[in-house]
């Protein structure tokens, strides 16, 4: 089968891409569930702008839609409050 350089590339370039979109997508996720284990709220408090940050980050990636952007950072504020 014959490919031409163009689509070569292409292949090189899409698998970068997803390997970046998966390491930003894990790193999404680890901070969600290091911000479930805090403990106290003093930690929740210091966490929440940076976890909240990554969630916005992800979303001006196009890595997740605006919806469930809202809905993790509704699930972190509600967690944040129980807390108190």
């Amino acid at each position: 089968m014959i490919k031409s350089k163009s689509v070569l590339k292409n292949i090189r370039k899409s698998v970068r891409r997803r390997k970046a979109n998966r390491a930003k997508k894990r790193g999404l996720k680890d901070a969600i569930k290091k911000y479930n284990k805090t403990t106290t709220q003093k930690q929740a408090e210091k966490m929440y702008p940076d976890v909240q940050s990554i969630i916005d980050k992800s979303v001006q990636d196009e890595l997740i839609k605006k919806n469930k952007a809202a809905r993790y950072k509704s699930q972190l504020s509600k967690r944040l409050h129980k807390q108190k």
